[in-house]
């Protein structure tokens, strides 16, 4: 058999794997784009100039949201974003919208999502699990702790969105 007989006949088996396997064949070869982060401890809200809040609750372009997950059902995430409010006393803290306005998304949470917590997977409170430099968590976690930890309450986080779905969220450490 020759060479190129030999390379249609593999790639044809492996387009008939991804194809029986459930996973569509771009999303199984097709990772992720690098988006730019926002400033991790910024001070205003990011902006989705294309999104339109009045048609609805829905997912956030693709990019990176500097924000927190409010609320999860049945592995939909309802998110907002947030910003870092000056404290007088503290350094500081996090701040969502305020009473009134409508800035929520809704989307999605991936099946393989890549959960980074800075506090580690047992507990909110396990330990810092943390990139010093940049007080993002570094500490790969399940869905399923995702779900549970986040499903409650926000914890400030970098949530990226990509065809839809939320495919990564990464924890910022807040002592």
């Amino acid at each position: 058999m020759n060479t190129s007989l030999r390379s249609l006949l593999a790639g044809g088996a492996a387009a008939a794997v991804m194809l029986t396997s459930g996973v569509p064949a771009e999303a199984a070869t097709a990772p992720v784009p690098a988006y730019k982060a926002p400033k991790i401890f910024g001070t205003t809200f990011q902006p989705d100039p294309k999104h339109d809040f009045t048609k609805g609750i829905h997912s956030r372009h693709n990019g990176i949201l500097r924000g927190w997950i409010t609320r999860v059902d049945s592995g939909v995430a309802e998110y907002t974003p947030i910003k870092w409010k000056k404290g007088t006393e503290t350094e500081g803290y996090f701040v969502g919208p305020p009473e009134g306005v409508v800035m929520a998304y809704s989307s999605p949470i991936a099946k393989n999502v890549v959960f980074l917590s800075a506090y580690g997977c047992k507990s909110s409170m396990a330990g810092m699990t943390v990139d010093r430099r940049t007080g993002l968590g570094n500490k790969r976690c399940s869905r399923t702790t995702l779900i549970k930890r986040h499903g409650d309450h926000g914890h400030p986080s970098l949530i990226t969105v990509y065809k839809g779905e939320i495919v990564k969220v990464q924890e910022i450490y807040t002592p």
